[in-house]
C-alpha cells in the first residue's frame, strides 16, 4: 500500500472526511483531538468506521481499540503502528 496514503496525517484525513460526510457537517468541523462521544460519534457509526478502514487499510480494528484510543489522532497513530506492521 502507498505509504502516501498511510501515513498517520492521511488516515486522518481520510477519517475526518468519512465521519463528517456521516455526520453531515464539514470536514474541518471534525476535530481529530475530540473524543468521538464529543463529535457525535454513535455505537452505529463507530462499527461502520470499523468496517470502513478494514475495507480500505486491510487492518481489523475492535470496538475495544475505538474506547483505548477514543479520538481520531489516537485511532489513526494506532492504525499506522498496524498498517506499518502488516507492510514490515
Amino acid at each position: 500500500m502507498d505509504t502516501q496514503v498511510t501515513s498517520r496525517e492521511a488516515i486522518v484525513t481520510w477519517c475526518q472526511e468519512y465521519l463528517a460526510t456521516q455526520l453531515g457537517v464539514p470536514a474541518d468541523s471534525i476535530d481529530p483531538t475530540a473524543d468521538f462521544d464529543r463529535l457525535g460519534v454513535d455505537s452505529a457509526l463507530a462499527v461502520a468506521l470499523l468496517i470502513e478502514v478494514e475495507e480500505r487499510y486491510g487492518v481489523d480494528i475492535s470496538p475495544e481499540d475505538l474506547f483505548q484510543h477514543p479520538t481520531l489522532d489516537a485511532v489513526a497513530t494506532h492504525l499506522h503502528q498496524q498498517v506499518s506492521a502488516n507492510v514490515a
